[in-house]
């Protein structure tokens, strides 16, 4: 009775933990999202607005646009992922209570190693991205043409990115993502070894999310509603009881989305 007594009120305390972490990340990625006078959009052809964030601004470096585009990138990739992730911090909190304290604060620093390497691969990623965007913009800026096209290209991404959500190549990831116990594999023995996992466990989330990352990142990075969507799509298709299935339909939203683009673009709508 004590036990589980115990063992319930640990899970309700790591529950409260995460629910706070989560809180927080949400509210940090807000903060970053919100307007300020410094930030400004540039008028393109074509009628739409290019966001500062894939320009340098006066007074910064590339190298320091690049580090705030990715602290920003992070802290919403933790707010988004967080319910994915959770399961894993999880299975590292019980190894710390059921080991004691030597055992204990191996097991922790083996969790930590775990997050790590998932940030890690997430912080990859956004260097990626804003290298990606910032070239396509610089383009954009010298070629009228090419941003004339960009609503339109930007649909069929969103159209692509919603049919992506009914392979099989996502569905694989999702069932790895929604169980992140069974793909993770044993636990890990040493810190290298948990990096490596957390690595792992970041590649396989970093793909299962690729079409919704990506409508994010075209409808707007700095939209807050658009963010709230795609981390409430996020979290349904991997927590519902029937996530395989809440994925095809968060895919037929987003095709439909990105077919919406695609007609207004070109003058149907």
């Amino acid at each position: 009775m004590t036990s589980t007594t115990g063992a319930d009120g640990a899970r309700r305390g790591v529950s409260a933990a995460l629910l706070i972490a989560l809180l927080v990340a949400a509210e940090a990625a807000l903060g970053w999202l919100a307007p300020t006078p410094s930030t400004g959009e540039t008028p393109m052809p074509g009628g739409w607005m290019l966001s500062a964030m894939w320009t340098r601004l006066c007074g910064r470096t590339w190298g320091g646009s690049a580090a705030s585009f990715v602290g920003m990138w992070i802290t919403m990739m933790a707010a988004m992922m967080l319910p994915s992730f959770a399961p894993m911090l999880w299975r590292g909190g019980r190894s710390v209570r059921r080991l004691g304290l030597a055992g204990g604060a191996r097991a922790g620093l083996r969790a930590a190693s775990v997050a790590a390497g998932y940030g890690f691969v997430w912080a990859v990623a956004g260097l990626a991205v804003h290298a990606l965007g910032a070239a396509l913009a610089a383009l954009e800026l010298r070629m009228p043409a090419l941003a004339r096209a960009a609503p339109a290209a930007g649909g069929a991404i969103v159209l692509g990115a919603g049919a992506l959500q009914f392979t099989a190549w996502k569905a694989r990831h999702l069932a790895c993502c929604r169980d992140a116990a069974r793909c993770g594999g044993p636990s890990p023995a040493s810190v290298g070894a948990a990096w490596r996992q957390g690595v792992r466990f970041g590649v396989r989330c970093c793909c299962c999310s690729a079409g919704l990352t990506t409508s994010l990142l075209v409808a707007g990075i700095m939209d807050w509603r658009a963010m709230a969507a795609v981390t409430a799509a996020i979290a349904v298709e991997r927590l519902a009881p029937a996530g395989e299935r809440a994925a095809r339909m968060i895919g037929g939203g987003v095709a439909a989305m990105g077919a919406v683009m695609v007609a207004r673009a070109a003058g149907l709508g």
